[in-house]
Formats: C-alpha cells, structure tokens, sequence
C-alpha cells in the first residue's frame, strides 16, 4: 500500500539515511522526509534562530510497502533500526496527520515560527503554519520563548518543542 512510513534511525543519521535512500534508489518511487522547527534561542543575552529536528530518530518515507523486497530494502539500509510496524506489519501515518506535517512544512521541510494562543493547558495556534491545531503545553519557557507542547503523533501523544513569539492567556 502507497502511504506514508515512520522509519526509525540511529541518532542524528536523519540526514545521511535521507542521502542514502536518494542516492542508492533514485529510480524507485521513495519520497522522504525529516521535517524540522525553527527556534529562538537566547545565549549570552542575544537571541539566535536554531533549526532542529521535529521528529528525533524519525524520517518519513513515502513509498509502497506492499512490495515485499521495499521493506526489506529500507529496513537493510545503513542507520536504519527498525521500520514503525504494528502486529509484524509496517503501519503508515494516518492521512490526517500527515496532511497536517506537510502543511506545517509547506512540503519542505523547516515549520516557520508561530505565535500560540493558551487557555489553561489547552492551546489553539491563532497564526502560523500551525493555525487551527490544537495541543497541550506541558511547559512554556518566558525566557527562551519556547513551548513544550503535546501532540498526537502515530496514535502516541509527543512532546514536541515549538517556538513562539507571542502567548496570551484567555482570562
């Protein structure tokens, strides 16, 4: 089946197993991707733009898994730990999510700043490449202006850190 799959990689080989997939099988039908964040930073009182990976260990790949020797291809390539599977069987991203993660990296891969809106624990991003989703901030940083917001992700709630210039709460 044509899908989306979670490939799980070894630390910080993100990048190379992408390399490797576009390099070793460009004739094939394998689309990746690693899609990242853009975060404000503050060291030494200055503010700095750091980009970092949305999904650690994770890379994306569209591709169909019903070809048996496609699984065995991705799961044999070098930094690759395991192929996402449930019962034995690769499972794909459901479509919603992914639609969301494309739409957040505009099918690129770095998701732009957003400014968040709090009520309580609960958020809803007002504008941005997040607006209309919703999550929980477990942990926002004033100082850094950072959030540690929980999403689902696979069927899993993720902590996944968000920049943001802007959050108000609701009174």
């Amino acid at each position: 089946m044509v899908g989306w799959y979670a490939i799980f990689v070894e630390a910080r080989q993100e990048e190379r197993f992408q390399e490797f997939i576009n390099k070793v099988y460009p004739d094939e039908n394998i689309e990746t991707l690693v899609p990242k964040r853009k975060l404000l930073e503050r060291r030494q009182g200055e503010y700095h733009e750091r980009i970092l990976k949305l999904f650690p260990g994770y890379v994306l790949v569209n591709t169909d898994m019903d070809e048996i020797d496609m699984y065995y291809k991705l799961n044999a390539s070098p930094n690759v730990i395991s192929v996402l599977k449930n019962d034995g069987y690769p499972v794909t991203v459901p479509n919603e999510e992914m639609e969301i993660i494309l739409a957040l990296t505009r099918y690129g891969e770095v998701i732009d700043f957003s400014n968040l809106y709090q009520e309580g624990d609960s958020i809803k991003v007002v504008s941005g490449p997040l607006v209309g989703r919703e999550g929980i901030i477990s942990k926002y940083d004033h100082r850094k202006m950072r959030a540690k917001v929980v999403l689902n992700f696979l069927d899993k709630q993720r902590k996944v850190d968000l920049g943001a210039h802007m959050i108000t709460k609701r009174s």
